[in-house]
């Protein structure tokens, strides 16, 4: 698999002052596995909390009824083992803008430190054909403003 095209190139997602979106997220007793840390697809689940919250955040409110957008894939990088109790904040950035794709970044941390990075594709589709089609402008525009493309 290739790696995704960054934009960014100096954007750390082990580094928390690379984020200025984040979510917090309740560790659950149900998240550990048979040896009592974190278990790895619990990670998804926390990431998929922190960029739904952020895409959202960004793409509801310009959202026209015929425009799709779904995940394509998905980059674990495990840094270290997480256990129960706490909290997890996923800190939310956008490393790329393609023609009809985002490349999301993502830390996760626990206590300060980082315990997962990922990077997930979201690509914008024909709702009838299911093919990629170019991001509306409109989204581009917004991707753009402020600070949701972290500066490398």
């Amino acid at each position: 698999m290739s790696e995704p095209a960054n934009d960014t190139p100096g954007v750390d997602l082990t580094d928390p002052a690379s984020f200025h979106h984040w979510t917090p997220v309740t560790l659950r007793f149900s998240d550990q596995d048979s040896l009592g840390h974190i278990n790895n697809v619990a990670y998804a689940v926390y990431a998929e909390a922190g960029r739904v919250e952020f895409v959202q955040g960004i793409l509801d409110a310009l959202k026209q009824p015929d425009e799709v957008f779904m995940l394509a894939s998905v980059r674990i990088d495990f840094k270290t083992q997480m256990h129960y109790p706490g909290t997890v904040d996923v800190g939310t950035c956008v490393l790329h803008l393609g023609n009809s794709s985002i490349t999301i970044g993502a830390g996760l941390f626990k206590d300060g430190n980082v315990v997962a990075t990922v990077e997930s594709v979201i690509v914008f589709v024909d709702a009838e054909t299911g093919n990629s089609k170019p991001m509306p402008d409109s989204v581009r525009a917004a991707l753009q403003e402020g600070p949701r493309i972290v500066e490398g």
